[in-house]
């Protein structure tokens, strides 16, 4: 139990903020294309982890009917949780609109233009990222408790997926005025809730296999939504070219390759 509170905490604060800190340090401001290519990596990393991990785990645990109703719930979950975000962003458009930046791409509407926008643009990433990380930390504690080494292995992947997201919450903070040591705190803070969804799978996996089966599923599902319906899309549009399916192709190799470790 320990040790994956440990992981959760490695691959959620460990993981954003090294993203926020090779941000701060090195690219200061990374390029559109560079955070896009990021991003699909990190996509495919995750389709990774669902499909190599958390699915055929939970198809061992619990057949194919539990599988399913975690994936779907877990869509549904993510789904509501968007719509929080953008109530919070005071967005009212259309969830399949098109978004050309990745500001947009976390809820922002609005085109930034100054300091105050490019800093309300972060802080609202932040908020994003933190409700997209809860599943992933339920993946890795949920895993965990029914076997030490798909906890383990989901924490490593995680912590590859987190750390482009760090780069894109801490970029537009310094555009925005922060000093960017403190950037790399607040970007490290929004990896934490990783750790808060670790604490829930643990405590939902301890119950029985089903429950394990069922909050790995759940983590599966909202995984899958934030890939294919965020940032593929979103991905694919920003490039305008096929550099972002290769890497996400190249996250998917590099998952299965830590799957097979």
């Amino acid at each position: 139990m320990t040790q994956m509170i440990l992981f959760s905490a490695a691959a959620g604060i460990g993981g954003m903020g090294l993203g926020g800190l090779i941000s701060a340090v090195l690219l200061r401001r990374p390029s559109e294309n560079m955070t896009c290519w990021l991003l699909s990596f990190a996509a495919g990393v995750m389709i990774s982890i669902v499909c190599f991990g958390l699915v055929p785990e939970t198809l061992h645990l619990a057949g194919t009917a539990v599988c399913l109703t975690g994936l779907i719930l877990g869509i549904i979950i993510i789904m509501l949780l968007n719509r929080v975000v953008d109530r919070i962003t005071e967005t009212r458009q259309e969830h399949l609109i098109i978004h050309h930046t990745y500001e947009e791409l976390y809820h922002e509407s609005s085109i930034i233009e100054n300091r105050t926008k490019m800093l309300r643009s972060g802080i609202l990433m932040i908020i994003a990222i933190s409700l997209h990380n809860i599943p992933e930390g339920i993946a890795i504690g949920a895993g965990g408790s029914h076997d030490f080494r798909l906890g383990a292995m989901l924490a490593i992947m995680i912590a590859f997926h987190n750390i482009p997201e760090g780069l894109a919450v801490a970029a537009p903070l310094m555009a925005g005025g922060i000093n960017r040591w403190t950037v790399v705190l607040l970007t490290t803070l929004s990896g934490a809730t990783t750790l808060l969804g670790g604490l829930l799978g643990i405590a939902i996996g301890s119950f029985s296999d089903l429950s394990i089966a069922l909050s790995l599923s759940i983590a599966g599902g909202a995984m899958l939504y934030i890939v294919f319906g965020e940032i593929i899309p979103q991905s694919i549009v920003m490039t305008k070219n096929r550099t972002a399916s290769i890497a996400i192709l190249l996250g998917i190799i590099m998952g299965l390759i830590i799957t097979q470790i």
